[in-house]
């Protein structure tokens, strides 16, 4: 396995200066986010295009990456692609294919996005919208050579997002209809732990049942605010008690998350996702950040 970082967090700087630094601290890949250039995302981490698949220059992509002997693990787009906006969700069907586009001509082989999800909808309603949709993209990937990993976040963290959250995928039961109506091995998980953790999930466990669908590791860690939890309760789905932190700052067990990928079976990288506030504000802080998961992960990692 390798240790890499997920661009998101380093916005204002160049693919090149990203590609530098990560070389020199102990990093052997990127997950480039690939967000349209222009930005227009509101959410914290997203509307990063370090790659623009709009422009894209495959040959200078490339050199930045050979130059700091570095390998691209994944590109990085993740939009609600259930929108309930038809403009929205078509907007983000279009910069996915292009972002399929260009990882097939970087030979990046890992797209990462979201699944999505209408909020407003019960379960049953949501499922039947990936089935409708979903297919079409992940043929459109493989018929390109490439695979299509959902990471398992609920995308629930303020009040316009509850009850169900803005990404359907984000449990086992849910994972397995998902997979039941699109059993192509280029449609996967890019696994984070954090949001299993916080809904009492066994991540472990998970990686046992799904190690054939596991196309990528996010490595974000989370802790539970119990006085948060006291006040709020499980009924509040986490809003109020869930606290991502950097990986060795909450309450994931690393050793034995990585212990089971091993068993599984995992050879690709681990994407550090960066999302502590403690740790953001300025460059020097978000880097310091990526520097105290490279010290929690790299031990385990060879």
């Amino acid at each position: 396995m390798k240790l890499g970082l997920l661009t998101a967090a380093l916005g204002e700087l160049t693919l090149e200066q990203v590609a530098e630094w990560a070389s020199q601290n102990g990093y052997a890949a990127l997950e480039i986010a690939c967000w349209p250039a222009g930005g227009g995302e509101a959410r914290r981490y997203a509307g990063v295009s370090h790659i623009d698949v709009e422009r894209l220059d495959v040959g200078a992509v490339h050199r930045v990456m050979d130059a700091h002997g570095l390998q691209i693990s994944a590109l990085a787009y993740y939009p609600n692609n259930l929108d309930p906006d038809p403009e929205a969700r078509a907007h983000a069907h279009a910069h996915l294919r292009r972002v399929i586009d260009a990882a097939r001509a970087l030979g990046v082989r890992v797209v990462g996005t979201f699944v999505g999800r209408d909020h407003t909808k019960p379960l049953a309603e949501s499922l039947d919208d990936f089935r409708a949709v979903f297919p079409d993209l992940v043929r459109y990937a493989g018929e390109r050579d490439v695979a299509i990993a959902i990471e398992n976040c609920p995308m629930l963290f303020s009040a316009d997002e509850w009850p169900g959250g803005k990404n359907l995928a984000y449990a086992p039961a849910i994972w397995r209809e998902l997979f039941a109506a699109i059993p192509d091995a280029n449609f996967g998980l890019n696994l984070d732990p954090s949001h299993l953790h916080w809904q009492q999930i066994d991540p472990e466990r998970c990686v046992r049942d799904f190690a054939d669908r596991l196309l990528h590791v996010h490595a974000k860690d989370m802790e539970i605010d119990r006085d948060g939890l006291y006040e709020h309760g499980v009924l509040s789905a986490g809003m109020g008690w869930q606290v991502p932190r950097l990986p060795g700052l909450g309450e994931v067990r690393w050793d034995r998350f990585i212990a089971a990928l091993y068993r599984a079976g995992y050879d690709h990288v681990i994407s550090v996702e960066h999302e502590d506030r403690g740790f953001e504000g300025d460059l020097a802080l978000v880097l310091r950040g990526f520097e105290i998961a490279r010290g929690a992960l790299a031990p385990y990692i060879a």
